[in-house]
């Protein structure tokens, strides 16, 4: 860890973040799990483009184009996981705050620089895979404009699952603290209870993060039939709750237990 100079004898907020910012920026694996995260997502567009039939062309083209959101997210959510768990992982937990021993200003800190990182990234895997999912649209589909009612809300809220998502992990992160065990409840609970709550209760999907970012936020225009689904905003909302409620739990830990 990198020691940074904090005036008058003590560290505020913008010493904290810098060094949270130095620790993300220095590791390799960091870069490499977002670049994954983003061609995962892009990939999946480019594919779901190609492969959409000109009988499809009146179908929300826009949310096809953002469907591989959803797979990006999984990568973006573990590595909030492994932002808090590596650090007890590699004891670095205590330099962290013997150098900022403020426990709840140390997570905040850390919670805004990825989140800040991981909303960036959103954003721009979202709009990449937008015009990439639309420029490889067959002849005779019009590539969906970001002009046209609901596409643009559609594209800035996908880019921002991708904070809600990691700051999602890094709550988990914070309260279980154990790598494996973090991630499995964040794979089982994001991904995993989708397939199990289909089995037993229909209408919880639309309440489920990934069903929210697939169904809600990436959505043009109402889905037909009996499918339930949140309003984009309401969608919004409960996703930004889930990651308030999770790293307000883990903050709460972190205060009352040992490094």
């Amino acid at each position: 860890m990198t020691a940074i100079a904090a005036p008058r004898g003590h560290y505020r907020f913008r010493n904290v973040a810098r060094m949270e910012w130095i620790k993300l920026r220095s590791l390799r694996s960091t870069w490499w799990t977002l670049a994954l995260s983003a061609g995962a997502a892009i990939a999946i567009a480019i594919a779901v483009g190609f492969n959409t039939p000109v009988t499809s062309r009146h179908e929300d083209l826009t949310n096809n184009a953002l469907a591989g959101v959803s797979a990006g997210l999984l990568l973006t959510g573990v590595l909030g996981v492994l932002m808090m768990t590596s650090e007890y992982t590699s004891g670095m937990i205590r330099a962290t705050l013997a150098a900022a021993p403020n426990r709840p200003l140390m997570l905040a800190a850390k919670a805004a620089v990825f989140g800040g990182v991981a909303l960036v990234l959103g954003e721009a895997t979202s709009f990449i895979a937008f015009f990439a999912g639309g420029a490889a649209l067959r002849h005779g589909i019009a590539a969906p404009a970001l002009s046209q009612p609901g596409v643009l809300r559609a594209v800035l809220l996908s880019g921002a699952s991708f904070c809600l998502i990691g700051l999602f992990g890094m709550g988990l992160g914070a309260i279980i603290r154990h790598t494996a065990a973090a991630v499995a409840v964040m794979v089982g609970g994001v991904y995993v209870a989708v397939q199990a709550v289909v089995l037993i209760k229909h209408q919880l999907l639309a309440y489920l993060p990934v069903p929210i970012v697939a169904n809600s936020l990436s959505a043009t225009r109402p889905m037909t039939g009996d499918v339930h689904v949140l309003s984009p905003w309401a969608g919004l909302g409960l996703l930004c709750l889930y990651a308030a409620v999770l790293l307000g739990a883990g903050g709460w830990l972190l205060c009352r237990r040992d490094a």
